[in-house]
């Protein structure tokens, strides 16, 4: 059992996107803590997004890169690239993902590129727009994700042929 969460450990990797000293005042000075927020992905479509609190940075970031873990969700994509334009909205933050085409690469900033390099896509263009807060960035990143459909799905859902959702088919 302990060796098959190792091969499950393995097969994640992490990347901290933000870690922030904050201070609470109190009647003898100030108090740090340290916040880290942390993506975690498989590059093959499963990708969380995890924050965690500790008065030390390593602590901080152990606790986020768990929480990023235990909130994996799958993503619907297929070869390099995303299959249609997307908006993810989360509080202020707007971010907008289009398809490219391959070899373009990730055209991103800092924030959505972390979720978008986690989860496996190689090629897309990104703006974001509204809050430029990394914690808002990243869950409007996740948003926009979680929209994706294939034409499959999105013709099963709708319960029509993949020719009828193209307009090839007449009646």
């Amino acid at each position: 059992m302990a060796y098959e969460q190792d091969q499950e450990q393995k097969e994640f990797n992490e990347k901290v996107v933000k870690i922030d000293r904050v201070a609470k005042v109190v009647k003898g000075g100030r108090r740090f803590s340290f916040n880290a927020l942390t993506v975690v992905g498989d590059s093959k479509g499963k990708v969380g997004i995890g924050f965690g609190k500790a008065n030390e940075v390593p602590d901080a970031i152990r606790k986020s890169i768990e929480s990023a873990k235990k909130n994996l969700v799958k993503i619907q994509f297929r070869g390099h690239t995303i299959p249609h334009e997307v908006i993810g909205k989360f509080k202020s933050a707007r971010v907008i993902l289009k398809p490219s085409t391959a070899g373009t690469g990730i055209i991103a900033g800092g924030s959505v590129r972390s979720v978008v390099e986690k989860v496996g896509i190689q090629d897309v263009l990104s703006k974001s727009w509204g809050s430029s807060n990394p914690v808002n960035i990243v869950k409007a990143t996740l948003d926009a994700l979680q929209q994706l459909e294939t034409p499959v799905l999105a013709a099963r859902k709708r319960g029509i042929s993949l020719a009828r959702l193209f307009g090839n088919d007449v009646g």
